[in-house]
Order: C-alpha cells, then sequence, then structure tokens
C-alpha cells in the first residue's frame, strides 16, 4: 500500500489540476491520501503528520515495509522527522493576506515578515509566498514570531526511512511539465477550475494550475496566457523542490528510468 504524501491530491474536488493517479493505478494498489479531504477543510502538515502517524501504526502490522510518494516536502519532513506544533490559524487572518499578495503583491509581504520576524525573514525561500504567508499568519495570530515556534528538534519514530530521489536533466524535465499541462488543459482543466472560481479565497486553491485560470476568468488575462504561466509557475515549482531536497543529504538520487538499481539499492539496505 502506498502513502501519498501530495499536498494537493489529498483534495477529492481537485483531480485533473492535482494529477491524481488514475483509476487503474489506484485499483491496482491501495493509495491513502488521494482525495481523502475537501478543498473546504483546513489542512496541514501537522495534520498530515498525526494521521499518517496513525494509519502507518496498522500497516505495519501487516507490512514489513510501505512506500510513501509525493513531492510535499514538509509532508515528507512531516512524518519522516516530525513538525513542530502550531497555532490554528484564523480563516479571515489567512483571507486578509492572500489578498494583500494578491492587491500589493510578494514584496509587500516581505517587508512585513522582516518587520515581524526578522529570524524567518533571513532563513525561508523568500521566492515562495506560501512559505511568507504562513510566517506571517503565526506570527499575526500568535502575537510571537514564527520562528520562535520552530524548534528544529527530530521526533523519535519506531520506523526507519530510505529516501529515493527520482532526478531528470532540466531540459528534459521541463518538456515533460509543459506536456503534463497540455494535457491537462486537454482533460478539461479549465471546466474543473471554473467549478471553484466561486471559492477562489480558499488556501486549497491558491494553488498552480488554478490561480493562472482565475485571473482569466477575471479577464486579466488571456486563455492563452493563463497555460502559459501554468507551464511557466510549474517549471518554477519544480525548481524550488529541486532546490528543497537537495538539502536533504538523506536522499539518494536515481533517474526514473533505473528502476533496476534502485530496486538493489532498496534491498541493499534492508539486509
Amino acid at each position: 500500500e502506498i502513502i501519498s504524501s501530495d499536498s494537493r491530491q489529498v483534495y477529492k474536488e481537485l483531480k485533473i489540476g492535482t494529477a491524481v493517479p488514475s483509476n487503474e493505478q489506484l485499483n491496482k494498489v491501495k493509495h491513502h491520501f488521494i482525495g481523502n479531504k475537501s478543498i473546504y477543510e483546513y489542512y496541514n502538515a501537522s495534520m498530515f503528520e498525526f494521521e499518517v502517524i496513525e494509519v502507518l501504526s496498522d500497516l505495519y502490522k501487516k507490512f514489513n515495509q510501505v512506500v510513501m510518494t509525493g513531492g510535499s516536502g514538509m509532508y515528507i519532513n512531516a512524518v519522516c522527522d516530525g513538525i513542530d506544533d502550531l497555532p490554528t490559524i484564523d480563516q479571515k487572518l489567512r483571507d486578509d493576506l492572500i489578498k494583500k499578495h494578491k492587491e500589493e503583491g510578494i514584496e509587500s509581504l516581505r517587508l512585513q515578515l522582516r518587520m515581524l520576524d526578522p529570524v524567518s525573514y533571513e532563513k525561508i525561500d523568500l521566492r515562495n509566498p506560501k512559505r511568507i504567508l504562513k510566517a506571517l499568519e503565526v506570527s499575526l495570530q500568535t502575537g510571537k514570531p514564527y520562528s520562535s515556534f520552530l524548534t528544529e528538534s527530530k521526533k523519535d519514530r519506531d520506523f526507519g526511512t530510505i529516501k529515493i530521489g527520482l532526478q531528470r536533466e532540466r531540459d528534459e524535465l521541463y518538456e515533460r511539465i509543459n506536456i503534463r499541462v497540455d494535457q491537462m488543459v486537454a482533460e478539461g482543466l479549465i471546466d474543473e477550475a471554473r467549478r471553484f472560481y466561486k471559492d477562489r479565497h480558499l488556501n486549497s486553491l491558491n494553488t498552480v494550475g488554478y490561480k493562472e485560470l482565475f485571473d482569466f476568468f477575471d479577464g486579466e488575462i488571456s486563455q492563452e496566457k493563463a497555460i502559459e504561466l501554468i507551464k511557466r509557475n510549474s517549471r518554477h515549482y519544480a525548481k524550488r523542490q529541486i532546490s528543497w531536497f537537495s538539502r536533504d543529504k538523506d536522499i539518494t538520487w536515481f533517474h526514473p528510468d533505473s528502476k533496476e538499481n534502485i530496486i538493489e539499492y532498496i534491498k541493499s539496505k534492508l539486509i
């Protein structure tokens, strides 16, 4: 059985834009945390950690090994190492910050973070609005710097981990991203996004593939421009993922086509 650690594939309403596994794949192997939440529910890495640990306690009664896969680094770290307990954020505060980002741009958020939490300002990726928004949410909600909640201490786990990273040449990766976006559009991404246009304020929809189309629906950009931006922003997201995971020295990297080498490596670690 497989644990998905994709922070967007958990939402049952978002199928095309999050590229969830096909029905054939889901029927072939049982997946956990695919389409098990609604976009109208608040969900974060801390909640994911708690739920996955509960599921793992059951799975390890049946299996010696469990596979977890996905691209959300914070969700993966939450399961493998634990995550600091953070306060629940008021939805109005979150909505106000998202609106500020929309109207004033990311630089306004950066300046606010520098005033409220200089430590986080120096540490987090200032190109990533989600990271900035998270730090601002906690700082404003509690009146304390976000950085003061981060102990960076690992939690004890009763399981070990073998971390495998899949890596392609950048040109190859970017071309595959472009092709995938075209496929999603052909499969009905625009109609899927239109169904949730009225809910665009939700954090779950502040996602590449949807927010660009919302701007198209607003008449701010053309459909062609929206698709172009989805491709560009997907490439940027992939680049940030590469940077995130490259910091983890426990990951051993392989090309996705090197299946035999991957299997042999895993076997060697299980001996």
